[in-house]
């Protein structure tokens, strides 16, 4: 049986028997319970929501056999030798397990003056999507979507339209830490109610929470 535990703002851990697969153990996170006995980590950019890198390098130093999965720019900041690995949209590996492909290219667009980092969106056992700071619509199924509720480069309308286009059988929510619980309520009745219109079953998952997938 796999297991998903979503964390505070966007990291998950997706647990199956012996094998652990944490993604974007960012700085608001329970880092401590997200990572404990993780066998891998995939990164999706380097914006410290998604990544808080000094605590993945200790992390890195604690464990030799645990390997991060990240863009390239971020891999290569990491510096922590080969226990990264740099990855770009279009590849395939298997990571703690899981089968993961790799879609995106780039972080959602801010504004003009932001510049746009490298993001990469994974697709887990043709399973889970998660596409950290984007709105990219991968071209397989997607059987869960975590979706991003609220974010500086969405809107409500961006969430809404992103849960439509993928059209998965469920979505949860992620990239949730922005809002307060008045806010949130708010957008998350708006996703609920298009993506119960597309026969999408969305819920919302208390953090430190797990699901069975």
């Amino acid at each position: 049986m796999t297991t998903l535990t979503k964390f505070t703002h966007s990291c998950v851990r997706l647990d199956d028997g012996d094998h652990s697969l944490v993604i974007d153990p960012g700085i608001f996170s329970e880092l401590s319970a997200a990572l404990d006995g993780a066998d891998e980590v995939l990164i999706t950019h380097e914006h410290p929501d998604h990544v808080d890198v000094d605590r993945v390098r200790i992390a890195v130093s604690a464990d030799p056999r645990l390997r991060i999965w990240a863009p390239p720019k971020l891999a290569a900041a990491l510096d922590v030798g080969d226990q990264v690995v740099a990855v770009t949209p279009g590849e395939r590996f298997e990571a703690a397990g899981f089968d993961v492909e790799v879609f995106g290219g780039q972080h959602g667009l801010l504004h003009p003056t932001v510049p746009v980092v490298q993001n990469n969106c994974y697709l887990i056992n043709e399973t889970v999507y998660h596409p950290g700071d984007s709105v990219i619509v991968p071209t397989k199924p997607v059987r869960l979507l975590l979706l991003p509720i609220h974010a500086p480069w969405s809107s409500t309308a961006d969430a809404m339209d992103f849960v439509v286009s993928v059209r998965p059988p469920k979505a949860i929510q992620i990239h949730d830490a922005l809002l307060n619980r008045y806010g949130l309520s708010f957008v998350e009745a708006h996703v609920a109610r298009i993506s119960g219109e597309h026969g999408i079953e969305y819920t919302h998952v208390d953090a430190a929470s797990t699901v069975e997938l």
